[in-house]
């Protein structure tokens, strides 16, 4: 019974071809906008994920000031150079510890100029960002200590002063500094929330500090531990030393902030998951128009094809069958809905996907959830037409012109 009911629903599809396609609409867009903007979604969370992960899962950050509520009124002091090497010396188990202070400044060199992030640092800074050098050398000791005249730049930045010229040993003016370029970066592109990394210059500490600031504050630091270090350790003793150097007795709130890089990842991916889920349920809201568009349609079509249905009800049929005809009829359409849904949807994510950049990442899952909730939408629409159809009386129906 249910393939000559099968039989039947797609003559009465191919009999209407047009009507057939437009009812389906409503259920491909569903599918297909469902299967893409998931995909989509899973494809910008690696990417967010894989990004942190290149400033491996063992760094924390240092910095002044609190975050939330609890900063309102609170002053943040800068940190300070024997702050970081009271950390190095006595703290166990870390890898590296980077110094950082940044301001936006404009470097020139010839008749190029460019506005750009100018830092200042030390060769931990490497370690601890995970970055290495396509030529030239790192800070010498004379250079970190005797603020030396130095500086290495991002791609960026090269190609703004320099073209495709190599910049290793010209001078270039950064603020009112003139420095040697000694090293160029290795490209790393925009970061998760879009900033340009390779958009920077980096110049030592000491020299940033005298020539450029003009005091002696450290903005962040950079902690990286070993590999097999519990970095809730690590980030639990960080606290506990910068406490007692700022003098914050107890039961008084922390002036500054030590982040887990694991729990910005998990943050940052949990934000991304969520934002996902709520674009995939607003596209499902078009499978639901899909379904009242196929109720729709079999209910205008029950109505065509009454004298049809009081035929096969006064010839013997039974109401189950004139029931599952018209009940198969609108899960066809579902299903055929679905398929073309679900191809349309792996286009589209394929084409977002190539032009944003991210990784392709299929979820099988959410391609048979769609699918299936297309073949259920099939089946709660399609069964009050198809029971008003059962529940004909065949004399009326006979009449019916």
């Amino acid at each position: 019974m249910l393939l000559e009911a099968g039989k039947l629903a797609w003559k009465a599809i191919r009999r209407n071809a047009l009507r057939s396609f437009l009812t389906m609409l409503g259920i491909v867009i569903g599918v297909g906008s469902v299967i893409a903007l998931v995909t989509i979604g899973n494809g910008t969370t690696a990417k967010v994920t894989a990004d942190l992960a290149q400033l491996g899962s063992n760094l924390l950050f240092v910095r002044p000031g609190q975050f939330g509520p609890q900063a309102v009124g609170m002053e943040a002091r800068p940190f300070t150079v024997r702050d970081v090497e009271t950390l190095k010396s006595q703290l166990s188990g870390l890898q590296a510890v980077a110094s950082v202070a940044q301001r936006r400044l404009t470097v020139v060199s010839g008749a190029q100029n460019r506005r750009t992030v100018v830092v200042g640092t030390d060769n931990d800074y490497f370690i601890t960002q995970n970055w290495a050098l396509v030529a030239g050398r790192q800070f010498s000791e004379g250079e970190l200590r005797g603020g030396g005249a130095v500086c290495m730049i991002g791609e960026t930045v090269r190609e703004a002063l320099f073209g495709s010229a190599s910049p290793i040993g010209q001078t270039i003016r950064v603020g009112n500094i003139p420095c040697e370029i000694i090293a160029l970066l290795a490209q790393k592109g925009e970061s998760s929330m879009g900033v340009d990394q390779d958009d920077t210059v980096l110049i030592p500490l000491r020299t940033f500090q005298r020539r450029i600031a003009g005091n002696s504050d450290v903005n962040t630091i950079y902690v990286s531990a070993r590999d097999g270090v519990d970095t809730q350790g690590v980030q639990a003793d960080i606290e506990r030393l910068l406490r007692e150097r700022r003098n914050i007795g107890p039961g008084r709130e922390d002036d500054f902030s030590v982040r887990d890089m694991k729990e910005i990842v998990d943050i940052m991916a949990g934000t991304t998951a969520v934002l996902t889920g709520l674009l995939g349920a607003v596209a499902a809201v078009s499978l639901i128009v899909g379904g009242i568009g196929i109720m729709n349609i079999m209910l205008v079509s029950v109505t065509e094809r009454t004298r049809e249905i009081g035929i096969r009800l006064a010839v013997g049929a039974l109401e189950g069958q004139v029931l599952m005809q018209f009940l198969v009829e609108a899960v066809v359409l579902s299903l055929l809905g679905g398929v073309i849904g679900v191809v349309l949807g792996l286009v589209l994510a394929g084409l977002a996907i190539s032009a944003l950049g991210v990784p392709f990442v299929l979820d099988p899952a959410i391609v048979l959830v769609a699918f299936g909730f297309s073949a259920l939408v099939g089946v709660i629409f399609g069964y009050f037409p198809a029971r008003r159809a059962a529940h004909l009386d065949p004399i009326e129906a006979l009449r019916h012109e």
